[in-house]
């Protein structure tokens, strides 16, 4: 399971902020271990600033009162929240707590998400477990709160617990199982008549629960419970849905397991949250991961039966587009529609609410869909944990394609099958639609199918006011976390022929002629007498030498003296009645439980270096010479970064090996850069479909005049890019512009996998005439990525199309104008004025 782009650049965000974590932590307990507390600020904030995040960082305390990292992933709904989760775990341990192993405490909110989560986690061929096996060189245990473990099993594996939200809400010590005396987490405390070693240990851990007051017998005796244990071992705290964990109960709890660290996933986290990576619904819509767009359909008749046919008839068609993309790629996709009905209790029916059963007996009885095709989901009956003995909703055995239900689906439940939102409710019914409407947006293997049915979503309801429908939609919107594609619902209303329908926006009168003589170069190989588009994995990464890889600077890799080790931090209570307790003392504790394992390292190498065998032979051999080199227990110690050094300079040695084979293609003339005809060239799209959405205009509110459509919406851009956009607009020496719509547009393949889509295509003229003479291409890049890989990667590829371009003919290029000519550009955020005025005035 290859990260998304966007999940690529969270990740990154999210190692760098663990690498400061983890060094302003180390000055920290230098400081503590020097008796300089009176200059000791929280870690967490320092590496926060470091960071360059903003706003500023919301400083936690654990149980102990000590610094409590805490920062929330902001995913919208469909964009793979569990995955960063797993992908977290990794990084946590890898550059932050420099650990294999250890307690990972998994908090969900609702049944649902607890059962979807633990079904993955505990799936060996899920992509969640593989990762989590990957991260924990497949030493991985899945539990719930009422399995035991024991010291050994968190010492030598990952431990994921899984928890649900309610057991951490603490209204009642006593009550709640997870802190009574249960039996089984003995091992992890001293004997109950060792009145010393527990009276020592409630010194380091005084917020432990205790039976006795202290002047009883035996002093206060220490809970074998659950929730003592999760204290003592300072846990990862993975907080899913965490912006319904901001009760002061909840918080309380949460942090009183006294957790190394706290990770919050979140569509719509509070003002409290601590929002370290922001992803915008735009880029899941980008990368091909939501059904978009959103189609509501508004009934004029009264009568919900004539909705439930609506409804029905359109998934018959959604079930034949299935029929013919499973005829052309063997994809199986089985649309479902969700039906939502006003009552479902045995004893409210034949009263004047919609009943799931009525609906049950209409679409059997009077539509003819077998029975077997139908199930309702109510908290009193819920047919369908039926289908999870055969593999769940969309495996191939299960028939199930109409689900009935009231509320249940709102939160957690998830099929990327669901396409259909039937709600049968009368019209000013207080209904659930804001949260339903996210359960029919995750698209099928997060991957667009091509077909453009199977690649949108469908509402169906009946005589509701459009504004007030549109509005309670965008409210549901903004709750996934998906705010920003709010003017990609179009509403569809039988009584009115609303304004919301898709327009098809055409290329200016103007600009038709020269528009339709720019075909952009693309790169081709040769195949026999003919030529096709370059394949990244077929043609640069299948050739890709490995054996020519330089391990050497890996060889002479330097290696810290210093023993990693875990640290304790002792609180104790304060002379100062206003911080209550304070750092008395920081412990080293025994050294942890890493180990030189070169499978662990090639199973780290994979997603670089795709042949297991290759990768453990890299492995094997740099850990062979470092240990030839260096003291065994210093290549332990060092392990986790030697690893991640590995990685870094794999990462390296393949873009330069896949250059090198790039260029040999290249010198060879197996690959070229050109146009062949008009069938391997990217052409201007004559019409572009749009929904009514807010109109980009001039700063002065004036309509644009330049851009190649008439209509261009405002979301496709972000602030940069829009400041780019109104720039061009004032150009005397531009003749039109256009911009470049990602994963559809015009796109240049390098050598490495992902395909650079560039920003914008725009083409000027110095002579004041009705036409031009240079086309652009542009890509834009954020002042953060100014001097990242990445930018330096597209430069490099711009860099070689604009040599190729100027040693190919006109011709080839397939520009029809003789003194046309195509250049390739990146331009960065400080300089992008600067630099478009040179490319305008060349």
């Amino acid at each position: 399971m290859e990260p998304k782009e966007y999940q690529q650049r969270a990740l990154g965000q999210v190692k760098r902020h663990l690498d400061n974590l983890y060094a302003a932590r180390h000055q920290y307990e230098k400081m503590v271990a020097e008796g300089q507390m009176q200059f000791v600020r929280d870690f967490p904030s320092v590496a926060w600033d470091k960071s360059n995040i903003r706003p500023a960082y919301q400083g936690k305390k654990d149980g102990l009162g000590r610094p409590l990292p805490c920062f929330c992933l902001k995913v919208p709904t469909g964009g793979g929240k569990t995955f960063l989760a797993v992908k977290a775990i990794d990084l946590i341990n890898t550059n932050y707590l420099k650990r294999q192993t250890g307690l990972v405490l998994w908090i969900v909110p609702t049944t649902q998400i607890y059962r979807q989560t633990i079904k993955s986690l505990r799936n060996r061929d899920h992509p969640y477990r593989q990762h989590l096996e990957i991260a924990s060189g497949g030493r991985t245990i899945i539990l719930e709160k009422t399995d035991r473990f024991t010291p050994l099993d968190v010492e030598e594996n990952l431990v994921v617990l899984m928890l649900m939200l309610q057991s951490a809400g603490r209204k009642s010590k006593e009550v709640l199982r997870l802190f009574k005396d249960s039996g089984g987490f003995q091992e992890f405390f001293p004997a109950e008549d060792d009145v010393e070693k527990n009276t020592k240990l409630l010194e380091r851990i005084p917020n432990l629960d205790t039976f006795e007051s202290q002047n009883a017998f035996w002093g206060k005796q220490i809970k074998t419970s659950l929730g003592n244990t999760l204290r003592l071992l300072n846990p990862i705290i993975i907080l899913d849905e965490g912006h319904k964990a901001y009760s002061e109960i909840a918080q309380g709890t949460l942090r009183g397991f006294n957790p190394c660290i706290i990770v919050e996933l979140s569509a719509t986290p509070p003002k409290a949250s601590n929002v370290l990576v922001d992803i915008a619904g735009i880029e899941l819509n980008r990368e091909e991961m939501i059904k978009f767009d959103l189609h509501i359909f508004n009934k004029a008749s009264p009568d919900w039966k004539d909705t439930l046919l609506d409804s029905h008839n359109h998934l018959e068609m959604l079930k034949e587009k299935a029929r013919e993309y499973k005829a052309k790629t063997n994809n199986y996709i089985r649309p479902i529609c969700l039906i939502q009905v006003e009552r479902t209790g045995k004893t409210q029916r034949g009263l004047k609410y919609i009943h799931a059963e009525d609906v049950r007996e209409h679409l059997i009885n009077v539509m003819g869909i077998p029975s077997e095709e139908v199930a309702i989901k109510t908290s009193e009956k819920d047919e369908l944990k039926e289908v999870d003995d055969i593999g769940g909703l969309m495996s191939r055995q299960c028939r199930i394609r109409y689900i009935i239900t009231k509320q249940a689906l709102q939160e957690g439940w998830d099929c990327a099958f669901a396409y259909v939102l039937s709600i049968l409710t009368n019209p000013g019914s207080k209904t659930a639609l804001t949260q339903l409407v996210g359960r029919i947006l995750r698209q099928p293997f997060a991957k667009k199918t091509g077909m453009k049915e199977l690649d949108e979503s469908y509402v169906f309801c009946f005589q509701q006011r459009g504004a007030d429908l549109l509005e309670e939609i965008r409210q549901g919107f903004r709750g996934e976390g998906l705010g920003d594609l709010v003017g990609r619902i179009a509403l569809e209303d039988e009584a009115e022929g609303g304004d919301g329908e898709e327009r098809v926006c055409e290329i200016r009168d103007k600009f038709k002629k020269a528009a339709g003589q720019v075909i952009l170069p693309v790169f081709v190989m040769r195949e026999g007498n003919s030529w096709r588009k370059v394949n990244y994995e077929m043609d640069i990464a299948s050739r890709i030498p490995w054996g020519k890889t330089d391990l050497e600077p890996m060889f002479s890799l330097t290696l810290s003296m210093l023993e990693e080790k875990d640290v304790e931090q002792v609180a104790s209570l304060s002379e100062d009645v206003s911080r209550v307790i304070e750092l008395k003392k920081a412990i080293a504790l025994k050294a942890g439980s890493l180990k030189v394992d070169s499978v662990f390292m090639a199973r780290h190498l994979l997603d670089i270096v795709p042949n297991p065998w290759v990768a453990h032979e890299f492995g094997r051999k740099v850990l062979n010479k470092l240990l030839g080199q260096n003291e065994k227990q210093i290549v332990i110690n060092n392990f986790v970064f030697i690893v991640e050094e590995l990685r870094k300079h794999l990462f390296k040695e393949k873009g330069k090996l896949a250059k090198r084979v790039f260029k040999d293609l290249i010198s060879r003339d197996e690959l070229r850069f050109l146009v062949i005809a008009n069938d391997l060239g990217y052409k201007l799209p004559k019409k572009r479909p749009v929904r009514s959405a807010r109109k980009l205009v001039k700063r002065s509110g004036e309509q644009l005049e330049r851009s190649l459509f008439d209509y261009v919406p405002e979301e496709d851009f972000n602030e940069l890019e829009k400041s780019v956009a109104l720039y061009l607009e004032e150009q005397e020496q531009l003749f039109f512009w256009y911009r470049n719509i990602p994963r559809h547009d015009y796109y240049v393949q390098g050598w490495r996998k992902h395909k650079i889509f560039a920003d914008f295509i725009f083409t000027a003229n110095k002579q004041d005439t009705n036409g031009f003479d240079r086309v652009f291409v542009v890509e834009t890049k954020g002042l953060h990525l100014k001097d990242s890989e990445d930018t330096k990667y597209k430069k490099s590829v711009f860099d070689l199309c604009n040599d190729l371009a100027r040693e190919t003919t006109t011709n080839q290029l397939g520009m029809e104008l003789e003194s046309q000519k195509v250049s390739f550009h990146v331009v960065d955020e400080d300089e992008w004025q600067q630099r478009f005025n040179e490319l305008l005035s060349i």
